[in-house]
């Protein structure tokens, strides 16, 4: 006696990658999610490749993950899989204090993101 599997989430083409705790603000990780919604996978990589922004590597590596479940564990082909949903969520704000002058103090705020990325399988047409 288990516990009864959960229905899953995603239609049957699809296959998602999450990641949690990113060290960058929302606005910023958005603008590379921007570059990658819509494309190809390969497509999509090389652009994370020649990214001069930093944090190109972190999608890079979640959507790399994202691939991999719809291969392994879903058995999608990887010729046809495209960037279906990426989207950012606020995670934690990390509240610092900086000293200034006449002893006021003054908040610094460090924000996090959480990244998801779903890969959808192209549908052949009939």
């Amino acid at each position: 006696m288990g516990k009864k599997a959960t229905e899953r989430r995603l239609a049957e083409n699809e296959a998602r990658a999450y990641c949690k705790s990113i060290r960058i603000s929302p606005r910023k990780l958005g603008l590379v999610a921007q570059l990658v919604r819509g494309l190809k996978v390969g497509e999509a990589l090389k652009q994370l490749t020649f990214s001069k922004k930093a944090i190109a590597t972190e999608v890079k590596k979640v959507l790399q993950s994202a691939i991999a479940n719809a291969e392994n564990n879903h058995n999608l082909d990887v010729d046809r899989l495209y960037v279906a949903e990426i989207y950012v969520e606020k995670g934690i704000v990390m509240k610092r204090f900086h000293a200034r002058a006449r002893g006021r103090g003054v908040r610094i705020l460090k924000p996090f993101s959480n990244l998801s990325v779903v890969v959808r399988e192209i549908e052949e047409k009939e």
